[in-house]
């Protein structure tokens, strides 16, 4: 799923590239791509990264501007729970699976809401359910505190988008008009596609039983090779899951 997800984002982003350019998008993705699957919750400076290295190169100056959702200290808590939704909510890009890292680096290895398979299914249900991906943060809530913790990151999440909208609508025409957001962002959406196809490597990483690759083998040949849609194959994968359980495959978590 990210990594079809992350090529959608990349196509338009490669075609309308060329020359010198290419190798530079190119360099970015592939930066993203290995930071997302690698750098956790660090992946936010190098897209950051990347789009001031295009800024600089075309010779255009941004205002320095400190990555504060990356370098917060740890909370505790529903504080923890909160702020953790907020970065996911404000960070996420072409379609959420840029942040999945961020979300399991504080999800699994920083406050242990939940283990790697468990995030796993989250991210699962994230994709079988009505919305965005980024609503597994809904199922990172309930890990971290029940009913009220899925409903606070649920809302949380949500919040900057809806305050972007909100407050921003009336001036969206005169940023795509802006030469130094575009060129900021001709860097860092590649950063962001090529993290989104890097976010496949640690969910992969949390499968646990040997059947499950095959699966995930199958699942990549319908999506990427023969182009089925996600929720199908999401749901039949579902199912050759449950069969395995019930011949006696073993489920790690």
């Amino acid at each position: 799923m990210a990594v079809r997800a992350g090529m959608t984002v990349a196509a338009p982003i490669w075609a309308g590239a060329s020359g010198a350019r290419r190798a530079r998008v190119f360099a970015y993705g592939l930066a993203g791509a290995f930071a997302a699957a690698l750098a956790g919750p660090w992946l936010v400076l190098v897209v950051l990264a990347c789009g001031l290295l295009e800024l600089a190169g075309r010779g255009l100056h941004a205002s320095p501007a400190w990555p504060l959702f990356a370098l917060a200290a740890k909370p505790a808590g529903v504080p923890a729970l909160a702020w953790t939704a907020l970065k996911v909510g404000a960070l996420a890009f072409g379609g959420g699976f840029v942040i999945v890292p961020l979300m399991q680096s504080d999800a699994v290895g920083t406050y242990h809401w939940m283990s790697h398979g468990q995030f796993l299914d989250a991210v699962a249900l994230g994709q079988v359910t009505p919305g965005p991906v980024v609503q597994t943060v809904a199922a990172v809530g309930y890990a971290a505190d029940g009913l009220p913790g899925a409903l606070l990151a649920a809302a949380v999440a949500f919040a900057p988008s809806f305050c972007f909208v909100l407050g921003g609508a009336a001036r969206f025409e005169r940023l795509l008009a802006n030469g130094r957001a575009l060129t900021f962002l001709a860097g860092a959406a590649p950063s962001a596609a090529g993290a989104i196809v890097g976010a496949a490597v640690p969910l992969a990483a949390a499968l646990g039983a040997d059947w499950q690759y095959a699966v995930l083998a199958a699942a990549a040949v319908a999506l990427l090779a023969l182009r089925r849609a996600i929720v199908p194959t999401l749901l039949l994968a579902g199912c050759a899951g449950l069969l395995a359980v019930l011949l006696g495959a073993p489920i790690v978590r």
